[in-house]
C-alpha cells in the first residue's frame, strides 16, 4: 500500500542518511551484498564485503579528491563504488570516470609489478534521467564497458559502469518478477510504503524493512535523518523551481515567436491580397511583381 502522507514509516533512501544507513554501514552490509548480487550477476556471488575509506586524495597534496557514498571490496579484491545521485550534473559521466580512476590507481604496487588489476564496478542509482534517452521509458538499466566498436565485443571486462535511472521504473507490486525488480521497487517506493508488500517476502527484505523503520531510531538518529531529509527536500525544491522557470521561459519564448510568426503570416496574407486586387484591376504582372515582390508564376496562380 502506498501513501504520500506524512509522517513516513520508512526512511527515504534518496537522502544521504537513508542511503548510507542501508548500504554504507557494516551492520547492514548484508543489504549491500544482496543488492549487488541481484544487480551484477557475477561469476561468483559476493559472500562478504569490506568497507574501505570513502575519501580519496589524489597522488599529490593539491590534487582533487573524491568522496564516495559507499566504497567496498569483496573477498576476491574487486572494488565497488555505489552512489546515490540525486540530481543531474553537466559533467556527470566525466565525474563518474574520474571517480573510477581512484580504485584503479590505488592497486599499483611498488617494485616489480605486471599491471594486473582487480575489477572495478561503479554503480550509480540516479534520481534523474539522461537527456539522450529521455524518450525511451523502457531503457533505464545501463551497463557500460570498454568495447571494440568494430567487433561489437567487450574489449576490457574489468571496468564496469552501471546506471539505474530510477524515475523510469514504473512496475507495480503485481509486476515484480526478479529479485532485481524487487530491489528497484523498494528503492523507488520505500518512503511511501505503509507496510511491507506481500511480494517482498525474501529474508533480505525483512532485514531492510527492519533497518528502515523510523520509529526504531534513537532520538539522535531521528534528528540526523530529519536534517538529511530537509536537505533532500530543499534540493528537490530547487530543481523543481529551476525546471518550472525553464518551462516558463520556454512558454514566453513560444508566445513571442508565435506573435512574430503571426505578424509575418499577416504581412504575407496582405501582400497576396494586394496582388490579387491589382491582378483583378488588370495591371501588368511586371508592375504587380515590382510592388509585391511576387514572381509572375506566383501572381498567375492567384
Amino acid at each position: 500500500m502506498l501513501t504520500n502522507e506524512f509522517p513516513d514509516r520508512y526512511i527515504n533512501p534518496y537522502t544521504d542518511f537513508g542511503f548510507k544507513l542501508l548500504f554504507g554501514t557494516p551492520m547492514n552490509k548484508d543489504l549491500l551484498i544482496g543488492f549487488l548480487n541481484s544487480l551484477l550477476h557475477l561469476e561468483h556471488e559476493i559472500t562478504d564485503v569490506t568497507y574501505l575509506n570513502a575519501e580519496h586524495l589524489g597522488m599529490a597534496e593539491l590534487d582533487r579528491k573524491a568522496v564516495f557514498d559507499v566504497y567496498c571490496e569483496n573477498t576476491a579484491g574487486e572494488k565497488f563504488i555505489v552512489e546515490m545521485q540525486k540530481a543531474g550534473q553537466k559533467f556527470f559521466k566525466d565525474r563518474s570516470v574520474f571517480y573510477a580512476s581512484f580504485p584503479i590507481r590505488e592497486q599499483a604496487k611498488r617494485g616489480d609489478w605486471n599491471y594486473e588489476l582487480k575489477a572495478v564496478y561503479t554503480v550509480g542509482i540516479l534520481n534523474f534521467v539522461f537527456d539522450e534517452d529521455s524518450d525511451d521509458e523502457n531503457y533505464f538499466h545501463h551497463e557500460v564497458k570498454l568495447m571494440d566498436i568494430h567487433r561489437k565485443e567487450v574489449f576490457y571486462d574489468k571496468l564496469t559502469f552501471i546506471y539505474l535511472e530510477m524515475p523510469k521504473f514504473h512496475k507495480s507490486e503485481e509486476e515484480l518478477v526478479t529479485l532485481f525488480d524487487k530491489w528497484m521497487f523498494v528503492l523507488h517506493n520505500l518512503s511511501r510504503l505503509l507496510e511491507r508488500p506481500a511480494a517482498l517476502q525474501e529474508r533480505i527484505f525483512t532485514r531492510l524493512f527492519e533497518a528502515a523503520e523510523i520509529a526504531k531510531f534513537t532520538p539522535v538518529k531521528r534528528m540526523e535523518y530529519e536534517e538529511s531529509l530537509k536537505v533532500y527536500r530543499d534540493l528537490t525544491n530547487v530543481i523543481d523551481t529551476a525546471e518550472w522557470k525553464g518551462e516558463q521561459r520556454g512558454l514566453q519564448k513560444g508566445r513571442e515567436e508565435g506573435r512574430k510568426e503571426g505578424r509575418e503570416e499577416g504581412r504575407e496574407e496582405e501582400r497576396l491580397s494586394n496582388a490579387r486586387k491589382m491582378k483583378e484591376m488588370g495591371l501588368e504582372y511586371s508592375f504587380i511583381s515590382r510592388i509585391t515582390g511576387l514572381s509572375a508564376e506566383e501572381i498567375d496562380t492567384l
